[in-house]
């Protein structure tokens, strides 16, 4: 007969491993398990080298991070996506794999968000890396810092953050691939939607998938889509790095995903809307927004974007306006909302000078176009006119306090 098994070893393993199912869930179900069993050894060794697919350890992928991975591939145009534990990590694991290294360069965007600036300027500088930053949006710039630099990469954002310049990404994929070297895109602020860099030649599309991917405020996620060969280097990569992207943070992504074209159709509309309205508003100097006609990139923008809109996102100069006044502002806002972070459902506001740019030199802020009056606005799927009753008391309250 057999020994019955203590009541320690029974509530360690009681109800696990059982049958496999002969059923598939709707939904992909959350992973959590940091190892996985095979029948045999030799499927395992397989795993393990490479000669059959299967996972064996959460830091190497697991099936719900592998599931998120497929469908933003999908979604950008891919053969493969490989996710990270943030959109910081994205970005430094794709510098790595275009061989970003000691005695080497990168041609990057003058106004890059304030963390990837910083990332370039004061890490991979560290390191031997020379750095390069240009407007990006002035291709003959663009050029000769090519030309002169012979860079590894050149890294931009297909809508820039915070001053929202559109990059002509198949220009600059030409120039770079003529110099031998890798263009990385950050394509957070368009989202598949809008834009898939790949297709207009980049080698990585870069996401911060906290932002319009998972689109709800409450994932910490990045992401990388390139091709099979990239992906392969990015995950052996990871594996030592440890960036990784947890199960349940990437099952909330993909659940965002399911209703990210029907969000950035709302987004775009009502961002629209909001930016006419900022444009002819008497308290602000300037609108950063490429779906108006007097933006510089707006013809750029609208054949890249294929008519399907301009993003969700913009940024405005008050005038006459600094700290102190757009304090004042942000403060009197009811609906739209303070906070550090984009792409949610919500409407958030954000003052790149004190938070995204804060690592930034005042000197350089300013020197790239972010004054102390400007304001970044994240334009959420709330009814447009509610958005815009808000800035208009908001802006009230500030003339009356001149």
């Amino acid at each position: 007969m057999p020994r019955s098994k203590s009541i320690f070893t029974k509530a360690v393993h009681a109800g696990e491993r059982g049958p496999r199912p002969d059923f598939t869930p709707v939904s992909t179900p959350v992973h959590y398990s940091v190892g996985y069993l095979y029948d045999d050894m030799e499927d395992l060794d397989g795993v393990f080298g490479g000669e059959r697919s299967g996972f064996v350890y959460l830091r190497y992928g697991s099936p719900t991070v592998g599931a998120f991975e497929e469908a933003v591939a999908e979604l950008e145009g891919g053969d493969d996506a490989v996710a990270f534990a943030s959109g910081m990590g994205a970005i430094h694991a794709a510098l790595m794999g275009a061989g970003v290294q000691a005695g080497r360069s990168v041609v990057a965007a003058a106004d890059l968000y304030g963390a990837t600036y910083a990332l370039l300027e004061r890490t991979f500088a560290s390191l031997g890396v020379r750095v390069r930053f240009v407007d990006i949006a002035d291709l003959d710039l663009v050029g000769r810092a090519i030309a002169d630099e012979r860079p590894a990469a050149v890294l931009c954002e297909i809508i820039s953050n915070p001053l929202m310049k559109v990059a002509d990404v198949p220009a600059l994929a030409g120039m770079a691939h003529s110099a031998g070297a890798t263009l990385i895109v950050d394509s957070t602020f368009a989202s598949p939607y809008l834009f898939r860099a790949l297709e207009q030649g980049a080698d990585y599309a870069v996401h911060s998938a906290s932002k319009y991917l998972a689109g709800h405020g409450d994932v910490l996620a990045g992401v990388v889509a390139c091709s099979a060969a990239r992906g392969h280097d990015l995950r052996e990569r990871q594996k030592l790095l440890g960036a990784n992207l947890g199960p349940q943070q990437a099952w909330l992504a993909m659940r965002g995903l399911k209703t990210l074209p029907l969000r950035m159709r709302q987004h775009c509309a009502n961002a629209q809307v909001v930016a006419e309205w900022l444009a002819g508003h008497p308290a602000v100097a300037r609108v950063h927004y490429p779906g108006l006609p007097e933006h510089p990139q707006h013809a750029v923008a609208d054949s890249l974007f294929g008519g399907r809109g301009f993003g969700g996102m913009m940024s405005f100069d008050l005038r006459d306006a600094g700290q102190a006044e757009v304090f004042s502002f942000m403060e009197a806002l009811e609906l739209v909302l303070p906070a550090t972070t984009l792409g949610d459902v919500y409407s958030l506001t954000l003052y790149p000078a004190h938070s995204s740019h804060r690592q930034v030199a005042p000197e350089v802020r300013q020197a790239i176009g972010i004054g102390d009056g400007l304001v970044r606005l994240s334009v959420g799927i709330e009814d447009a006119e509610d958005v815009i009753a808000d800035l208009r008391q908001a802006m009230e309250g500030l003339a009356r306090a001149a």
